[in-house]
């Protein structure tokens, strides 16, 4: 059984903690909710989704975490503000262990500065912040370079959720390649005619 840390703060997209949060949970892995402070009820974007975190950021122990999730919304520009939550996300991700994020999080990514050579994928808006921090972006519906795991929005939460636990349960993707890589970025090739 994996110890899975969901990452949230006030204004999480419902889904993407909801759908991950229980297919985890039904994998028989354990599913720890951590946010900036323990106790602290939050609310996802929609008002349907309301949950207790359990940890706060900085009591976690990287022996406590096999691997980290970080829904999207407006919770992963409050949490990249925390400076155990951002250590939290990169010493995962430099022990190799899965770091899954969706949406907006990619902007924990940046913050724990790991996007850097990664090809990644995001909500569309948050393109410019991955390519400035030096990631090649790709247009997916999910994207697995070794053990960053990334999706865009909640329609990719099947593929995401596949992704992340074949990762806990059987170890971490190989490097991805970009498709195209001109000056340090990638693009998906233009469809054939």
């Amino acid at each position: 059984m994996a110890r899975v840390v969901f990452l949230v703060d006030e204004m999480f997209e419902d889904s993407e903690f909801q759908v991950p949060y229980d297919r985890v949970r039904g994998a028989g892995h354990e599913a720890v909710i951590v946010g900036l402070a323990a106790g602290k009820e939050l609310t996802g974007k929609t008002g349907k989704v309301t949950v207790t975190t359990e940890r706060a950021a900085e009591e976690m122990s990287d022996d406590e975490v096999d691997a980290v999730v970080i829904p999207g919304g407006y919770s992963p520009d409050h949490v990249r503000t925390s400076t155990a939550a951002v250590g939290l996300v990169r010493n995962a991700f430099n022990q190799g262990k899965p770091v899954a994020a969706i949406c907006h999080a990619g902007w924990m990514l940046v913050e724990a500065d790991i996007a850097d050579g990664r090809t990644l994928t995001s909500w569309p808006s948050i393109k410019t912040d991955l390519l400035n921090a030096g990631a090649r972006w790709v247009d997916r519906e999910v994207v697995e370079d070794e053990n960053l795991i990334t999706s865009r929005m909640p329609d990719d939460l099947p593929a995401f959720c596949d992704a992340l636990l074949r990762q806990v349960e059987r170890g971490v993707a190989p490097r991805a390649e970009p498709a195209v890589a001109p000056e340090g970025t990638a693009q998906e090739p233009a469809p054939g005619p």
